[in-house]
């Protein structure tokens, strides 16, 4: 797994985000461009940010069982999986806006860098170790590029 908390690897996402246009074209999936990126947005939206109502001590428990290990895991996403529904994206939206939030989110990542993640709380499943939070940015950001061909 590459380590989004380099600067070179955060450098080589933020260059294939730059490829994007605004009628770029998911190779599966129904999300437009704007979706996508809006879509990835929200792991960091839940990292950084208090926007998103917290599952739960059931729900997290659940989810902690069975999802951690296919989100923070190495293994990658398969085509049109289901996604939690606080990712899902119906609406409209910005692409120059979206772009702009998910590469500045990716630049406060790597400037805070692995320590700042190292057992830091997820929103979703607990503490992480510094491997698990790089796993769930870079997996899902590559997932979503790959998506668009870039």
């Amino acid at each position: 797994m590459r380590n989004i908390f380099d600067a070179k690897e955060t450098d080589l996402v933020i260059e294939r985000i730059n490829k994007l246009k605004p009628t770029t074209q998911p190779l599966w999936g129904k999300m437009s461009v704007g979706q996508m990126l809006a879509h990835c947005n929200v792991t960091y939206e839940m990292a950084f940010e208090d926007k998103h109502k917290k599952p739960n001590g059931f729900t997290k428990f659940m989810l902690k069982l069975f999802v951690k290990n296919a989100v923070v895991g190495p293994k990658p996403y398969k085509k049109n999986s289901r996604t939690a529904p606080q990712f899902l994206v119906s609406d409209a939206k910005n692409f120059v806006e979206e772009k702009a939030r998910l590469t500045d989110y990716l630049k406060k990542t790597q400037d805070l860098g692995a320590s700042y993640f190292d057992g830091k709380e997820s929103h979703s499943f607990g503490n992480l170790s510094k491997d698990e939070w790089n796993n769930m940015f870079y997996k899902h950001l590559d997932h979503h590029l790959t998506q668009f061909g870039v």
